[in-house]
């Protein structure tokens, strides 16, 4: 991929000293998840977050999207701490700025492909929010698919309606938790070659959180969880 035109240097994401606990019962010293995660991620990069379960990935990515409130540090997107904002602002802010591709695909099962792939543009008051979905479900090969419901389509289908539904709405900061968690190894890679061509595509910074170690050696950069600790991994080490 040429990747040349592209200036990582230009911060989307800055997290700073970022720290999440949890108090325990009975006076017992309180349970870190996360202790003082710093990096920044650049316009149109890509970077892995790898480590064993229960090492505090998803925590860290529910912190990033603003899900979670943390216990201390901060998170920018585009320059604004999210934690200075309340609820309503948040939500506002992942609506213009964040897309998700989830390990679970996080369809909803009443509404069709198509309806799915809509929703994010209707609820930010897009006018042409069924031409665009339509264009993007022929982007990720279902055009012949759009009024099919999820229960309906396999789960590689059903990860191309949620990759088309992330994109859609031209997001800045793409955050994927385990995108191919559920597909077998054909369909998975399958999904990631989509996903990476659209990310180049579309200069669109990609956060990867994955168990996979050769789906996470696609990205520009490599961190390593460790019992709530971020590392950076870099090159020499990886091929050592």
């Amino acid at each position: 991929m040429d990747r040349s035109n592209i200036e990582f240097s230009v911060p989307v994401m800055e997290v700073t000293h970022l720290a999440k606990q949890v108090a325990l019962a009975d006076g017992a010293a309180p349970l870190h998840i996360l202790q003082d995660v710093s990096f920044q991620v650049g316009a149109g990069e890509s970077i892995a977050i790898v480590g064993a379960s229960g090492s505090g990935k998803s925590t860290l990515l529910g912190l990033l999207a603003g899900l979670d409130q943390p216990s201390g540090g901060s998170v920018r997107i585009r320059g604004t701490d999210i934690f200075m904002l309340d609820e309503d602002e948040r939500a506002a802010l992942r609506g213009e700025t964040i897309g998700f591709v989830f390990q679970s695909f996080q369809l909803l099962p009443a509404l069709s492909a198509l309806e799915n792939v809509m929703l994010p543009l209707e609820l930010a008051g897009a006018p042409d929010a069924a031409t665009v979905s339509r264009q993007w479900l022929e982007r990720v090969g279902l055009s012949g698919r759009l009024n099919h419901y999820p229960k309906h389509l396999s789960g590689g289908e059903q990860q191309r309606v949620a990759l088309a539904r992330a994109f859609a709405p031209s997001p800045a900061l793409l955050l994927a938790d385990e995108p191919t968690g559920n597909l077998d190894a054909a369909t998975g890679k399958a999904i990631i070659d989509l996903l990476f061509a659209l990310n180049v595509e579309h200069g669109t910074t990609l956060v990867l959180v994955t168990h996979d170690e050769a789906l996470a050696g696609r990205c520009d950069r490599q961190f390593r969880m460790r019992e709530g600790r971020l590392h950076e991994e870099v090159p020499d080490a990886r091929s050592a």
